[in-house]
């Protein structure tokens, strides 16, 4: 009986050792190939694109703040904030005065010209631009208004604030965007028609997967996630949330992300405890309104 009863403890640690061996070190590599889900979110592509210095150039909200420094004459004044009504009369844009962190800065002092290195159009344009997937995002813009140029209405404050908008030059010379500026030219329709198109999207975030990678080691999941915010404001905290066939294995809380910025997280040694694994699906679970919620499902299937 002493003996069996040896052999029967062997054999039981032998069994227990063969099931540690199964379910905690590693054996067979599986792969995953990565299926992220098509966005419903696009912009159209038009020739109207091309009037811009950048594809879709727009600040985030369509209400935007203005400073008019000191140094500007009372006409220059008076001009700029006309040219702020009849912007505002055609299009969808508010514009509104502040003390401080404005989004478009009138200067009217020629030694205040942006600096070399930024990329401005005559004497107004953007200075700080972010790109994302959707848009480029103007955070600031300025003005320079130098010459005073009189006609019915203010075509030179008129001309740089839509440079500021992001609009280029035109080569129709009784268009307001020409390059030499003369009373009787007008604003058109393209640029009030692509002005509301383009902030007929509302100030939204849209968070999005841009690269996943999964590969199993036996038992254990590794991953490397890259997602971004593409929107059109800060988000608030998510997580990211990580199935596999089904069942919940991994809960990644992210911080908020500002326009433009994004996230790399890499995973290792996930266990896994199902025998055999189809399927690993990577949801960002956010509670707010998205520009596109579509794009926050990332589909990986074992590569056969």
């Amino acid at each position: 009986m002493g003996w069996k009863a040896f052999l029967s403890f062997l054999f039981f640690l032998l069994v227990i050792a063969l099931l540690i061996l199964y379910w905690f070190i590693p054996f067979d590599t599986v792969e995953f190939g990565t299926s992220i889900s098509n966005p419903n979110f696009n912009l159209n592509s038009t020739s109207l694109n091309n009037m811009q210095f950048y594809s879709n150039l727009r600040y985030p909200d369509s209400e935007i703040s203005y400073k008019i420094y000191d140094e500007c004459t009372l006409q220059k004044k008076q001009d700029m904030e006309r040219a702020f009504e009849i912007i505002s009369n055609l299009t969808v844009l508010k514009f509104y005065s502040v003390n401080f962190n404005e989004g478009l800065s009138i200067f009217c002092d020629e030694k205040n010209k942006i600096e070399n290195d930024l990329f401005i159009a005559g004497e107004g344009g953007p200075v700080n631009i972010t790109q994302t997937d959707n848009f480029n995002v103007i955070f600031n813009a300025r003005i320079l208004l130098i010459q005073d140029f009189r006609c019915d209405i203010p075509n030179v404050a008129i001309h740089e604030l839509l440079h500021a908008l992001g609009f280029d030059h035109s080569s129709n010379k009784n268009n307001i965007m020409y390059p030499v500026t003369k009373c009787g030219q007008s604003i058109g329709e393209d640029i009030p028609y692509w002005v509301n198109y383009l902030y007929s999207f509302e100030t939204l975030p849209d968070l999005s997967f841009e690269n996943i990678s999964a590969v199993m080691k036996g038992k254990y999941l590794d991953a490397e996630i890259s997602i971004r915010n593409n929107g059109l404001k800060k988000t608030e905290s998510v997580k990211i949330v990580i199935y596999a066939d089904g069942k919940i294995i991994k809960e990644i809380p992210i911080e908020s992300l500002e326009i433009g910025s994004g996230k790399i997280i890499s995973l290792a040694n996930i266990w896994i405890t199902q025998l055999s694994i189809d399927e690993i699906k990577f949801v960002i679970d956010s509670n707010f309104d998205e520009l596109d919620k579509s794009n926050n499902v990332a589909v990986l299937k074992t590569k056969k």
